[in-house]
């Protein structure tokens, strides 16, 4: 519903939305057509995806065995699947983008800080997945026409010829996608989330039956010691909270356009606890046949693709990948800055032109290099990655404990003086002091070496500390929030 729709319905005065704060695709959701299968492909579409699964093999590669891997990974997605039904409700009930959730906490300017920094690390991030994609399909290519070894001689801005059609070829194809709006991410993921999935069964069967259909769940590569394996079990709940953290905080994007509650619910359950979980096992279980089969854990699905050595399933694995990382490329790095671009500049940028902006951004930084700088990736992504779990920890208090959920839509498209998300110049203040610091130390946590031991908590620790700094800065604005409530009902619930 629009916001001129809304107040026709309910009978109140015409609102005019200030241009410089919305467009169409900022406005609350006008169709809302998402269903659970949506919302479950989704999730598989983000899942499956080759960090995913080198992530879950790695584990196993550490010292931690299958059983292990299943346990803490289950605990930890269970944990993102309440997070991620929270963010969800607010998408859901207001049907509005995550740049115009953040306006609620941060002021109708100052939303801009939280969409920005999810923009950049997005933008990044669609760059080097599309890169890392481009690599498998290299591998698998050559694997099947080995002439083609000959594009691989010279380079051009650090890319050979061969990596420069692979990944222009994916790029141009997320390009196409994502031109369409969201309506057709939609479509997509409703086809290469379960296509995925066939692809993995069949390479388990394949592993399984070279190992004999006997492996060991309880066995690893690398044994270590009791407390070394507990040390490991909570480090990988910690890594895979931060890895998800950047949707959690984004997951409105796609919340919002569905009809309710109950299937943004049960969306995430079939995707979060249930696949999420099942395709680690996957992951680990085909790790471990192939230390069975080929004597070494393979950790990466390409490398142990071309070991099958036939053209065809080279092809078809190459095609898979790429499919793979479109998949979570769209979902996780490319919606949350179509929008938040969007917001910054909504008389000019709509969500189709913010989208490639990003797409053209993420061409430009020419990834391949930021890769293959640790200090890029290890630094300057790593931090602002650290910056999302206070983020989480502020929008998520000011929302749920001092709002109380109250929230009157149209008056997040208003930047007059005095409306209630106004704050001071547009930007809330007390949010700022309670993410600030909260971000500083989630930061050093993360990247300063002396802190190696917690650095795979430091998204949960960031969005403790910035939830509890915000908690000390708005108890008064809570009490006279509840002083508020007990006299007029809910200005607005959608």
């Amino acid at each position: 519903m629009s916001l001129a729709d809304r107040t026709e319905a309910t009978g109140t005065p015409a609102f005019v939305p200030d241009p410089r704060l919305t467009n169409e695709d900022l406005a609350p959701a006008g169709k809302r057509n998402w269903k659970v299968f949506d919302l479950f492909a989704m999730w598989m579409s983000d899942v499956h995806n080759l960090g995913n699964y080198t992530f879950a093999a790695g584990l196993l590669v550490l010292g931690m065995n299958v059983w292990q891997i299943f346990t803490s990974l289950l605990v930890g997605f269970v944990l993102i699947y309440v997070g991620m039904n929270w963010m969800g409700r607010i998408g859901q009930r207001h049907g509005v983008p995550f740049p115009v959730v953040s306006r609620i906490s941060f002021g109708v300017w100052g939303a801009n800080i939280p969409a920005l920094i999810r923009a950049v690390i997005a933008i990044m991030w669609y760059g080097i997945q599309t890169y890392l994609a481009s690599v498998a399909v290299n591998v698998m290519l050559l694997a099947a026409w080995p002439g083609l070894e000959s594009w691989t001689h010279s380079s051009f801005l650090g890319l050979d010829a061969l990596g420069w059609i692979s990944f222009l070829s994916l790029w141009l194809v997320q390009a196409l996608i994502i031109s369409q709006g969201m309506e057709s991410v939609r479509k997509f993921q409703d086809f290469c989330g379960p296509a995925i999935w066939l692809v993995m069964i069949a390479l388990a069967v394949w592993v399984l039956s070279k190992a004999g259909w006997s492996i060991s769940l309880t066995s690893t590569p690398h044994p270590v010691s009791v407390g070394e394996q507990w040390r490991q079990w909570f480090g990988a709940i910690g890594l895979i909270l931060a890895t998800y953290g950047t949707l959690m905080l984004n997951f409105c994007d796609f919340s919002r356009f569905a009809p309710d509650y109950r299937t943004v619910r049960r969306g995430n359950f079939w995707g979060l606890p249930l696949n999420s979980t099942a395709f680690v096992i996957v992951s680990v279980i085909v790790t471990a046949g192939s230390l069975e089969v080929f004597g070494e854990a393979i950790t990466d699905p390409a490398e142990l693709v071309a070991k099958v050595g036939n053209t065809w399933v080279l092809v078809l694995g190459a095609l898979t990948f790429a499919i793979a990382t479109m998949g979570v490329n769209i979902v996780a790095n490319f919606v949350s800055p179509a929008y938040d671009l969007a917001n910054v500049w909504p008389q000019k940028i709509t969500f189709k032109v913010g989208g490639m902006i990003s797409t053209v951004a993420a061409l430009v930084v020419t990834p391949w290099n930021l890769f293959s700088n640790p200090t890029v990736v290890n630094y300057f992504l790593g931090g602002l990655g650290a910056f999302l779990g206070p983020l989480f920890g502020v929008i998520m208090v000011d929302y749920y404990w001092v709002k109380r959920g109250r929230v009157d839509v149209d008056q997040l498209f208003d930047a007059t003086p005095g409306s209630p998300y106004y704050y001071r110049k547009g930007v809330n203040p007390k949010a700022l002091w309670a993410f600030l610091p909260s971000a500083a130390v989630a930061a050093v946590l993360a990247l300063v070496k002396t802190f190696s031991d917690v650095a795979p908590y430091s998204w949960f620790i960031g969005t403790a500390l910035g939830a509890g700094l915000y908690v000390l800065l708005c108890r008064r604005e809570r009490a006279a929030g509840s002083a508020a409530a007990a006299e007029k009902p809910n200005p607005v619930e959608v």
